[in-house]
């Protein structure tokens, strides 16, 4: 298995790459949001790589972060997508929003890809509602910097949450609904405020 990719680019194109490894020419297949972070042909970079290896085809596919090629892996678990349909998705929304999306159970944002109708949609949100993990999906929904103080003390109120029993998604509500108040408010203050709306 090819886990990444370092060497020159020679090509790049919206949905490939070539990397030259050593004198070897890579034809790496990338999503949008990979295409944007790369360097200029010329340059040298580091892929982080899927090999998708079928019995007639080999191909490879690329990422700029952990992130995107964790949850290209994801999508490709679920029943009926393919690699091609999982690049589309990572180049309709970033891993971010994607993630958001399915927190949210937002179907028409996803469906809203080219290639993802609504029962696909569906289906993604179904199967990886489970599989995103509390802490991601806190970042993924609250959006901007993850290590800013509000989302710092949002992840941590709801991790706690979820300790106490709570579902991942009604502590969530619960979490954002205390910090709502605009005071500057410590995580162990959020918590007393939250469970204050009783019991989910």
């Amino acid at each position: 298995m090819i886990s990444y990719l370092e060497g020159i680019v020679a090509e790049k194109q919206p949905t490939r790459v070539v990397m030259d490894v050593g004198g070897v020419g890579y034809e790496v297949f990338i999503p949008l949001c990979t295409y944007d972070r790369l360097p200029a042909v010329g340059e040298r970079c580091k892929l982080l790589t899927h090999d998708h290896v079928r019995e007639d085809t080999r191909q490879l596919f690329g990422f700029t972060s952990e992130d995107e090629r964790s949850t290209f892996t994801m999508l490709l678990g679920i029943s009926g997508v393919g690699p091609k349909l999982a690049l589309s998705a990572l180049s309709g929304l970033s891993a971010r929003e994607l993630k958001a999306a399915v927190v949210e159970g937002d179907v028409k944002r996803l469906s809203s890809i080219s290639g993802i109708g609504k029962r696909t949609a569906e289906r993604i949100v179904l199967e990886l509602r489970g599989r995103i993990k509390p802490g991601e999906a806190l970042e993924a929904v609250a959006g901007g910097d993850p290590q800013s103080s509000d989302n710092i003390r949002l992840r941590d109120t709801v991790l706690a949450l979820i300790a106490l029993g709570y579902q991942q998604e009604p502590a969530r509500k619960m979490a954002m609904q205390a910090l709502k108040g605009g005071e500057e408010l410590g995580v162990e203050d959020l918590i007393k405020r939250s469970l204050g709306g009783g019991r989910a």
